[in-house]
């Protein structure tokens, strides 16, 4: 019966091993991807709409069940970030902006929402084919973290 544990008890161990092993490769490949490991329609989406910037980092991920690429990226000294599908298709694109660079109504919108909390960054977000909107981050009196978003109107939506 003892044996039997310990193979067991071994058998449990060597699992974890593994699993945490598998892991932290999956980590490190997702941390290491270069443009040259992309399929190619992604390549070329990338390089498209890159428009000189600099690749900080490429990830792998679902989002909404659609399997996609996320291209972290500094245009202008701006963070720009766009997503694309692995059949090359831009989904979005996120810009960093200023408050005071958005429509008055989206401003007037995200200000009073934040109110007494602290606002952070402030993006354009768009996608293929419909109208732009603006994304905020703020932190709440309570230190708690939010996003908005809202169109040009001021009306919020889920994007």
């Amino acid at each position: 019966m003892r044996k039997v544990m310990l193979v067991a008890a071994m058998g449990a161990f060597a699992t974890v091993m593994l699993v945490g092993s598998a892991v932290a490769q999956e980590t490190k490949a997702a941390k290491s991807l270069q443009v040259k490991d992309l399929p190619t329609a992604v390549q070329k989406t990338v390089q498209d709409n890159l428009k000189g910037g600099t690749i900080k980092n490429i990830g792998k991920e679902t989002e909404d069940g659609v399997a996609q690429y996320e291209i972290e990226s500094v245009l202008n000294g701006k963070a720009r970030d766009f997503n694309v599908d692995l059949k090359g298709n831009l989904l979005v694109m996120e810009e960093a902006t200023t408050l005071d660079a958005i429509p008055a109504a989206a401003k007037a919108a995200i200000v009073k929402k934040v109110g007494d909390g602290t606002l952070g960054a402030v993006e354009t977000f768009s996608k293929p084919g419909q109208p732009m909107l603006y994304e905020a981050v703020y932190k709440d009196k309570a230190g708690k973290n939010h996003e908005i978003l809202v169109k040009a109107d001021g009306t919020e939506t889920k994007g």
